[in-house]
């Protein structure tokens, strides 16, 4: 391998290590900031469990696809070909720049929009305003609103079924044990087809979706049996014994958190590998570059590494100074969360995790009144959201043209 090619794959893989990192600072510290902010578990237990989780889910469960690269955000054949290396380090460089400010200011940002907006600044500069995908920038914007109204509105109406069906009722544990089994079954059976509908895992293991289906409904069934049966030893110590109800959750929550830190390492790692992946296997970039597997782990490395290293600043802002959580509340934004991303991704919808984190977060204050949420928190979040895109955009455009200069 000649020296220029062990150089430029030297330096964009320590790159795309940073945006890793960044990944993991910023949008793993959302999967476990409600179990943290509930006190299911404390800082050191989160971040040791979702360290494992991202780098499990980016190696097994991860995309053999460069989704950055596939998402149409530029059409690469409006550009030189020869501009592409120093474009793409360009657009990783200002979109970890971008991510690493806002995971300073605790702020929970979208990484995936990070990189989409930093593209769209290489992609105007390089190639012009009409190199842009300008539709898929606009329901990239639109996602600004669909991903925390949708997480905020399921969040809520969970939470609310959550508080009527157990916590008014005049024995909840009694009551909880026969909601509990089918709220953990349907859990059950959203995590199971997470994994089975339409990913590399079900593409390895020939699954169709109607077995993936079937699989994710027995899975759900077996689970709500073994939890009517754990449930059956639960003996309230009091008729109104609240406190066993959210032990009850708390257990729920930790595997519900878990579940979004590993699809956080098999979807997100894409954003920091993806646009590396086709420099280093021919020095261009194909619509379908498969991703190698030491790439694949590279990336999940980083992600794990920055929720270890620097989860705790963004853990903070969404599990404590948004709204006052509990098991059960916390329990109701992760199921809200995960449920809006997975429905989303399999209609093909734009969406960000850490926007329907925080809009779940948001819908559990609300379902306790206006007066439970901090606003003001909130208020900051929106505007780092609406900064985002322009941000990641300017910022590769200046990074680009002083690279070319120098080149």
């Amino acid at each position: 391998m000649e020296l220029n090619n062990i150089l430029i794959i030297g330096s964009m893989s320590t790159i795309a290590f940073y945006m890793a990192w960044c990944i993991g600072a910023n949008d793993v510290a959302n999967s476990m900031a409600t179990a943290v902010g509930a006190k299911a578990i404390t800082h050191k237990q989160a971040v040791l469990i979702a360290g494992v989780l991202v780098f499990v889910g980016a190696i097994i469960v991860g995309p053999h696809v460069s989704e950055t690269i596939k998402s149409g955000i530029i059409n690469i054949n409006t550009i030189n070909s020869s501009l592409i290396i120093l474009g793409f380090i360009s657009a990783l460089l200002s979109a970890a720049f971008w991510i690493t400010l806002s995971t300073w200011k605790e702020m929970p940002i979208s990484t995936t929009h990070s990189i989409i907006g930093a593209l769209m600044g290489f992609g105007i500069v390089a190639g012009g305003i009409g190199s842009v995908n300008w539709v898929k920038v606009g329901s990239v914007a639109l996602s600004w609103l669909l991903s925390p109204l949708f997480g905020c509105i399921l969040a809520f109406l969970i939470f609310k079924i959550i508080v009527r069906s157990i916590f008014a009722k005049k024995e909840p544990v009694k009551s909880a044990k026969v909601v509990g089994p089918i709220i953990i079954g349907f859990t059950g059976f959203l995590i199971t087809a997470s994994l089975f509908l339409k990913t590399p895992l079900s593409e390895n293991f020939n699954i169709t979706e109607i077995h993936g289906i079937i699989i994710s409904i027995i899975v759900s069934i077996i689970i709500s049996i073994i939890a009517i049966y754990l449930f059956s030893s639960i003996k309230a110590k009091k008729e109104e014994d609240y406190l066993t109800v959210e032990n009850i959750f708390k257990k729920l929550q930790i595997g519900t958190s878990c579940y979004v830190a590993f699809s956080i390492g098999a979807n997100d790692v894409a954003n920091a590998i993806g646009p590396v992946a086709g420099i280093i296997q021919d020095g261009t970039l194909s619509q379908a570059t498969s991703i190698p597997l030491w790439l694949l782990a590279l990336g999940g490395i980083g992600i794990a590494v920055g929720a270890m290293t620097w989860g705790r600043k963004v853990m903070q802002t969404v599990g404590n100074r948004i709204t006052n959580l509990t098991n059960t509340r916390g329990f109701s934004v992760d199921f809200g969360a995960a449920t809006t991303v997975l429905v989303a991704s399999k209609l093909g919808m734009p969406i960000s995790t850490s926007h329907t984190v925080v809009g779940a977060v948001i819908g559990v204050g609300l379902a306790r009144g206006l007066e439970a949420v901090n606003l003001n928190v909130i208020k900051k979040i929106v505007i780092s959201w609406l900064l985002t895109l322009p941000i990641a955009a300017g910022t590769c455009i200046v990074i680009y043209l002083c690279l070319s200069h120098i080149a």
